[in-house]
């Protein structure tokens, strides 16, 4: 249940956030610092165990940072661009390539009949969101094109070291928000986003849905890895997906800023395929 609660609030959040505080990399810079500071306290205290920082495994956590930057970074831009639905609907094909994934790199076996059919109604689903999609920009489909390709390497090699490198979920979540600190601090003034938040006249609009970001981002953080642990990174992407009904919801109703009725009806058909599809055994040795 609360992987389900952050899922389905911290899209809807970030979108909120970025509204109000159109610095994309400023948010997420926030949102990784308070999550490495808040596990490191956590740790401190011995309220929840945390692996120490060591290079061994620190190295290994390299490319997991470049991937989960690149997927947040893509994910809050394709936000910045366009509305949630058509977010959630692009995520929905994913299992379609991560099925393949398992396949090939991660030793599970093929899907079975009905589970091909749900990713085959998937598509279709994201298809028919395309055709109803008003709203329709270039420079959000090549966010979603740039997010597409990160999501789907981060989940293959992310499920790939649960599987390999044995750490507590929060050492994990420690890790990857501690070293991507480092990592997206010196794009900061690249970006530029210092001369509009140097310009920004800061509210409670401002400052409470980041701050309510930065919080429920702890908590997705330490249910991801848990997910990931016990699931194939197929079966973590639909779990994801099905969590969005309640973020279409609140979505629908917290303003103006939605897809069209048959756009939203497709993208349900998306999650109802989701909702039927069977994980993938491991392949028998």
């Amino acid at each position: 249940m609360f992987r389900i609660f952050c899922s389905s609030t911290m899209l809807v959040i970030n979108k909120v956030t970025i509204y109000h505080l159109p610095a994309p990399a400023f948010v997420l810079f926030c949102q990784l610092l308070a999550s490495a500071l808040a596990v490191k306290a956590g740790g401190t205290l011995g309220l929840i165990e945390v692996d120490r920082m060591e290079w061994n495994k620190a190295k290994k956590f390299i490319w997991v940072v470049v991937g989960f930057l690149g997927t947040i970074f893509a994910n809050i831009k394709v936000l910045q661009n366009s509305n949630v639905e058509t977010f959630i609907t692009f995520r929905s094909s994913t299992p379609l390539i991560l099925s393949l994934c398992d396949y090939a790199f991660l030793g599970r076996a093929w899907p079975n009949t009905r589970s091909w059919s749900c990713l085959t109604v998937l598509l279709m689903g994201s298809v028919g969101y395309v055709m109803f999609d008003s709203g329709y920009q270039v420079s959000a489909y090549l966010w979603l094109v740039t997010w597409y390709v990160f999501f789907t390497v981060d989940s293959v090699y992310v499920k790939h070291m649960c599987d390999t490198l044995k750490m507590s979920s929060w050492g994990r979540v420690y890790y990857t928000n501690f070293l991507a600190v480092f990592f997206l601090l010196p794009v900061l003034p690249i970006l530029g986003e210092h001369i509009l938040l140097s310009n920004m006249v800061w509210s409670t609009y401002t400052v409470a849905p980041l701050l309510l970001s930065c919080t429920i981002g702890v908590g997705m953080s330490h249910a991801s890895y848990l997910l990931r642990d016990a699931v194939s990174a197929t079966m973590f992407t639909i779990v994801g997906i099905c969590c969005k009904i309640v973020t279409v919801i609140i979505n629908y109703f917290l303003w103006d800023k939605h897809a069209s009725l048959e756009g939203i009806g497709c993208l349900m058909v998306c999650i109802l395929a989701s909702t039927l599809y069977q994980q993938a055994p491991k392949r028998s040795a």
